[in-house]
């Protein structure tokens, strides 16, 4: 099968990319070209065609889009911090850039696999998160990624599009990026290996579901094969919650560091 992944030279894209490859799939990744992206791509155990360019390209993404069958839109501009110092680059790119893709898939007949995000439902408070729990997004980035999940539902209501959307919890795994506008436990393992204090912002007893990037895979692997999800939302999760703390003790105990409280972060 002919798949495009946009966003796949990411760390949730390669994953992605190099399961598909070994399952004899025929892989296009459309992502912004950087020193990252590059180390990225060279970690597929296969080729690949690669089209550098952004989703906020419309015949960028025309091109990418055409005579592939499926496409799991990946592409997205993700830290939340960066969000609140810059929204408009995330309104750019998550929801104009959204609505390119799907476009595009309108003018092409592909499918689309649209991954949204957990962080569309807020903070799961005061009650636990079910399946019917409203969209209540607390950031902007946040609200980027509820607005192009909502996009790609009324694409697929007004124009009977084969759109799938996913809200998958918080991903960790090799390759995940850290530090500054990276991931919690790719950060917390960073800095303890570097001898320096875990630093969480609050009180750290805020809990989320973490999913290990294999079983994601695995996850978007039955929606590709799954052909009777059109309109469907599909959240990826475990079942099982950890707190912030919990998670910085267990690294902090593991790597011999020490911990740190800051200010609570706003979003």
């Amino acid at each position: 099968m002919k798949i495009l992944i946009t966003g796949g030279s990411g760390f949730q894209g390669t994953h992605l990319a190099n399961h598909l490859l070994a399952n004899g799939h025929e892989i296009t990744i459309l992502n912004t070209r950087s020193q990252r992206s590059a180390d990225n791509m060279s970690t597929l155990n296969q080729s690949v065609t690669t089209v550098w360019g952004s989703v906020t390209d419309p015949e960028i993404v025309s091109k990418t889009v055409r005579e592939n069958e499926v496409v799991f839109h990946m592409a997205a501009r993700v830290n939340v911090d960066d969000s609140i110092e810059a929204p408009s680059a995330f309104i750019n790119v998550n929801i104009s850039g959204t609505n390119n893709v799907l476009q595009a898939i309108k003018e092409h007949g592909s499918r689309l696999i649209y991954a949204s995000s957990c962080e569309v439902y807020g903070s799961g408070q005061p009650e636990p998160l079910t399946e019917e729990s409203e969209l209540r997004p607390y950031s902007p980035y946040a609200a980027s990624k509820a607005a192009a999940d909502r996009l790609c539902f009324s694409f697929f209501k007004t124009y009977n599009l084969p759109v799938t959307i996913v809200r998958p919890c918080n991903i960790f795994g090799p390759g995940q990026k850290s530090g500054k506008g990276g991931a919690v436990i790719a950060t917390f393992v960073q800095r303890a290996l570097a001898k320096l204090p875990l630093t969480i912002y609050g009180s750290g007893e805020q809990k989320r579901e973490y999913m290990y990037v294999s079983d994601l895979v695995q996850a978007y692997d039955l929606v590709l094969k799954n052909k009777n999800l059109d309109g469907e939302c599909i959240n990826f999760g475990t079942g099982d919650v950890i707190s912030i703390l919990e998670i910085a003790e267990f690294i902090a105990s593991e790597l011999d560091s020490t911990i740190e409280f800051g200010d609570p972060r706003p979003g």
